[in-house]
């Protein structure tokens, strides 16, 4: 089974790749946003899927609910943002 949560998470890792892509080259701001916004929650599976593998699921659930509210934060900071200064209008 460990092999399988292993094999998971190298690919949710080229899954990253993918999204690093449209939070570089994305053609609009919001694309951008929408692609680091996906980058953390794919890094949040990554950590459970590290927390499974070494068998301390418990510490790892932990980290990723801080990370989880760190990147909730920041989309809400850069929508703010991005609300202020005018680059994307409703």
């Amino acid at each position: 089974m460990t092999q399988f949560f292993l094999f998971v998470g190298v690919g949710m890792c080229a899954l990253v790749l993918l999204c690093l892509y449209r939070a570089t080259y994305g053609p609009t701001v919001l694309n951008r946003a929408a692609g680091i916004s996906a980058i953390g929650t794919k890094t949040l599976i990554i950590l459970l899927l590290m927390g499974v593998i070494y068998d301390r699921i418990d510490m790892f659930i932990d980290i990723s609910m801080v990370y989880a509210l760190l990147n909730f934060i920041g989309c809400v900071v850069l929508a703010k943002y991005l609300e202020t200064t005018g680059e994307v209008s409703c």
